[in-house]
Order: C-alpha cells, then sequence, then structure tokens
C-alpha cells in the first residue's frame, strides 16, 4: 500500500459509495485518505462476511435490485463492474440499450446523484469485446448523456509496487461541472518486486504439488541464480503437460495474475518453486499481491480466499489514482 502522509490532503469531507464491492479493495484505498464510505453493495454472500469483518459493515444485495433514490448522496462512486457486453441492434438508444447490463445500473444511480468522480475498473478485455462497441457504448454514455470527461487507463500491477502484472482498465470520469479538462495520470514511480518479497515463512503442505508430477527445467534455475527477473514471470518447470495452471515459476521473478476461476495445480495463484518445493501462494501472500493491509482480516477458507483475491482490485492502483484526483484538485 502506499503510506499516506502528511503532504496527502485528508478526504474526510468527501463521501463516497462502494459498488460491486467485493472485500473492500477500493474501500481500503478511499479509507486510506480519510473518505467517508456511506454505501457499500456487494451480492456474493462469502465476500459479504468478509467485508463486514474487515469494515463493520454488511453490504446491501443485488444492486440491480436497490432504488437508486434510497442510496445516500455522495461526491464520488467507484467499483468494478462485471464485463458484459451491450445488445447493439442498430438502434443505438443511448442509455436505453444499456438496460440488462449491470453497467445500466451504474447509470441510473449516477444519472440521480450526479457524483464529482468516479472511478470504475474492468478486465482488458472490454477493451476489444464486440469490436470495441462496448467501450464506445460506455465512453458515449458518460460522456454524452452523463457529462463527464473521461479518461480510459489500462494500468499494469507490477508499475504500482506489487509483483503481478495484472492489467486492469480504468474508467476515471470527472462531472464537467467542475471544470477539469483533459485530465491524465502521471507515470508512476515505484521500485519493481518479486513474488520472493511477499513469500511468508513456514511449511505450507496443503499448497504443495505432487512431486511426481513435476519436471523441473534445471538450466533455468542455473541461470536464475546470476540473475533477478522483476520485470516478468520466469517459468522453470511444469506439472503434468504444462497447460494452464500447470506451469512452475521462480519466485525471483514477477508473478502470474491471480485469477477467481483458474484450474491446474496451480489454480487461482500459480505454482512456484520455494525451499526447493512446487506449491500454491498462502492467503496472506495474495492479499500482498493485491496490496491489502497486514491488518486485513481474510475468509478462513482456503479456496473462497484465493477466490476473492482473484477478483479483488489492487489497492496501490486506486491509491495511486486517489492522490492524482487530489495532486490535480479534482477532490
Amino acid at each position: 500500500m502506499i503510506k499516506t502522509n502528511k503532504y496527502s490532503r485528508s478526504l474526510k469531507n468527501l463521501k463516497y459509495i462502494d459498488l460491486f464491492a467485493g472485500i473492500g479493495g477500493f474501500r481500503i484505498a478511499l479509507d486510506s485518505f480519510g473518505a467517508k464510505c456511506v454505501f457499500s453493495s456487494e451480492w456474493d454472500k462469502n465476500s459479504q462476511q468478509v467485508y463486514l469483518k474487515n469494515f463493520n459493515e454488511m453490504p446491501h444485495g443485488d444492486i440491480t435490485k436497490i432504488n437508486e433514490k434510497e442510496i445516500p448522496k455522495h461526491d464520488l462512486l467507484c467499483g468494478g463492474f462485471p464485463c458484459q457486453p451491450f445488445s447493439i441492434s442498430g438502434k443505438r438508444k443511448g442509455f436505453d440499450d444499456s438496460r440488462g447490463t449491470l453497467f445500466f445500473d451504474i447509470s441510473r444511480i449516477v444519472k440521480f446523484h450526479k457524483p464529482k468522480v468516479l472511478i470504475l475498473e474492468n478486465v482488458k478485455n472490454i477493451l476489444s469485446i464486440d469490436k470495441g462497441k462496448t467501450l464506445e457504448m460506455i465512453r458515449s454514455i458518460l460522456e454524452n448523456e452523463l457529462n463527464y470527461q473521461v479518461s480510459i487507463e489500462l494500468l499494469k500491477g507490477n508499475d504500482f509496487g506489487v509483483p503481478q502484472k495484472r492489467e486492469r482498465v480504468f474508467f476515471i470520469c470527472i462531472h464537467n461541472s467542475l471544470g477539469i479538462k483533459n485530465f491524465k495520470l502521471s507515470k508512476p514511480a515505484f521500485n519493481p518486486k518479486t513474488v520472493n518479497e511477499i513469500l511468508e515463512e513456514g511449511n505450507f503442505q496443503e499448497l504443495e504439488i505432487n512431486r511426481n508430477d513435476i519436471k523441473i527445467d534445471s538450466s533455468k534455475i542455473k541461470k536464475d541464480l546470476f540473475n533477478n527477473y522483476p520485470s516478468k514471470p520466469l517459468r522453470v518447470g511444469t506439472i503434468n503437460k504444462g497447460g494452464q495452471g500447470e506451469r512452475i515459476y521462480s519466485p525471483k521473478g514477477l508473478g502470474i495474475t491471480l485469477s477467481a476461476h483458474g484450474g491446474g495445480a496451480g489454480k487461482k495463484t500459480g505454482a512456484y518453486l520455494i525451499n526447493n518445493k512446487v506449491r500454491r501462494l498462502t492467503k496472506r501472500e495474495c492479499a500482498r499481491m493485491m496490496g491489502f493491509p497486514e491488518s486485513f482480516n481474510i475468509s478462513e477458507n482456503l479456496n473462497q480466499a484465493h477466490t476473492q483475491f482473484g477478483n479483488a482490485v489492487i489497492v496501490n492502483v486506486v491509491q495511486f489514482i486517489i492522490k492524482e484526483l487530489i495532486d490535480q484538485n479534482v477532490i
């Protein structure tokens, strides 16, 4: 996490809502600047329990069933909304064409409340889905119908002090009433990290992978002894046939992107050769991969924890965006 300090202006008067909240990555980032969450929504019951444990607040459920008039006034709306293609029939009715997608629920809330700023996150695929038509529709609704200046940024986690590439698209939207033109993020200046820097010490037998299925490339291990690879994953072996989730990486390199649904022996976290054993990452290591603080209370269920971090937003990235909004006098 970015350590906020006395030079970072407090946002204690800023109110925000946390949609598609997951386990609270956006909330950790905003709370670190003193902002006040006035409403949260998350439909997944397991994620709700983790959110409750960490923030003493049970998120509201399915956002599609919540009337926008019942949501408190707020200055900022944030959320990592699911990527859904629009059904574009040629009529191009804009806002009405977004019905049936979860983006519509963001739109109707924004249309009613007109928050100053939106920070929305999505997967890289949103740039190309429907040959770019979905992205075009989202931008058009935000700019032309909801009255926002929109900056779309493809950001990589390893540029922000965590050891995984994890490319995600961020929509940073500033209401035109603020008079801010051409907002753009500055270049991040974080020191690169390797997986070694987020590892726990201990014996994690429940995460170890059967040695009978493993093939290690000794030539890559030898090469690894003399080099450091903070900018890319360094593959050193395979499990079974080496398919998805069956590749082994060195912790001296960059980690692979955490996944909520990945399969294979290294499912969701990837497999790493650590202390001469091949294993997946622990729950706490996944939290560190995502920039979550050491004080964060993680789900006791290993599979649920891996899924939740695979779905989460990197805290450092959101903090960087917020700091840029402060520095450029947007909030």
